[in-house]
Formats: structure tokens, C-alpha cells, sequence
């Protein structure tokens, strides 16, 4: 089984698609963890390496080539931001997160350590950042979202009320 929890920064997205492995015993595979091991190997901030990502399409393709490697391999969840556009095709059950900007904030300056001023303005230079470039390098509108078989809006629910009807659906695909 191939499971895909996509969404932007602050949506849930690590959280749930932790609690979704654990409960189904499938590896868990986040493509942010990639991009801070990478931005940590080379001393920048994910803002810097956002701008340099921006400039040099190797480091997604790199990440996201690993990506579908690992998924096609299966009995995984995979957690990234493009996600469910790269791995459609092969997904199982293709998950998109989101919650509203201010939710998404909080949570981002609590788990980044930072205040909520500094949490909003990298936030959306990320997202700007990632909306060009997702454009650019894959073609890829990512305010459609018809190739998701679910969308939720996290602020609604707890992780694992996520978890459970992600888990829920994930089990009625099987056999």
C-alpha cells in the first residue's frame, strides 16, 4: 500500500502521516526531513535553500526521485508538500492537509521555535518560493486539487481523528 499526505508548511502533514505508519506498520518517508538534512549538510536556513532550490532544480528532483523510488517499493507512507501530484499516479490513497493561515502559523512558530512574526514572513516566502518553483520545474497548479481522494482541513479534527479516517479509507482499499 502506498499512502500520500501532502500539504502545505504547518498543515499536519508529519503529525498525521506518523500516526497513519504507526497504526497501519508501514515505513514513514518525509521529503521535508530530506530537504532539512539537506539545507542542515549545507549551513542554510530552509529559506536559503528555498532560494536556492529556486535557482537549481537538482535538489527537488533529487529529493523527489528518492521519493517515488522508496513509494514504489511500497507498504509506505509518504509525507511532502508535492506529493500527491508526483506520486498520483501510484498512490494508493492520495491525502491532501490544510488548514487555515493563522492555525498553520502557531504551529510552525511552536515547533520551529520561534515567534509567530518570523514564523508568517518565512512561511511565505517558502510557499512563495515552492509555488514558483513547482510551477516552473513540473508544471504543476497546485491550488488544483482534484487528484487528492481526500482533503481535510486539519484545524477541524485532532491527528489522530485525521488518522483514523485516513486509516479508515486506507483499510477498505485492502483485500
Amino acid at each position: 500500500m502506498i499512502i500520500v499526505i501532502s500539504g502545505p508548511p504547518g498543515s499536519g502533514k508529519s503529525t498525521v502521516a506518523k500516526l497513519v505508519a504507526k497504526q497501519l506498520k508501514l515505513k514513514y518517508l518525509s521529503a521535508g526531513l530530506m530537504f532539512r538534512e539537506i539545507a542542515k549538510k549545507m549551513g542554510l536556513s530552509l529559506v536559503e535553500l528555498n532560494e536556492l532550490a529556486s535557482r537549481d532544480p537538482k535538489i527537488d528532483l533529487a529529493i523527489d526521485m528518492t521519493m517515488r523510488e522508496e513509494a514504489l517499493k511500497g507498504d509506505v507512507v509518504v509525507e511532502a508538500h508535492l506529493g500527491g501530484w508526483v506520486l498520483h499516479d501510484v498512490a494508493d490513497l492520495n491525502v491532501y492537509l490544510n488548514a487555515p493561515l493563522e492555525v498553520r502559523i502557531k504551529r510552525i512558530a511552536i515547533r520551529d521555535k520561534m515567534y509567530e512574526n518570523k514564523a508568517l514572513r518565512e512561511t511565505l516566502k517558502r510557499e512563495e518560493l515552492q509555488w514558483q518553483r513547482f510551477k516552473k520545474y513540473y508544471g504543476f497548479d497546485i491550488t488544483d486539487l482534484s487528484v487528492f481522494d481526500l482533503v481535510i482541513n486539519t484545524a477541524k479534527f485532532k491527528p489522530e481523528e485525521i488518522a483514523t479516517i485516513i486509516v479508515d479509507k486506507a483499510k477498505s482499499f485492502l483485500p
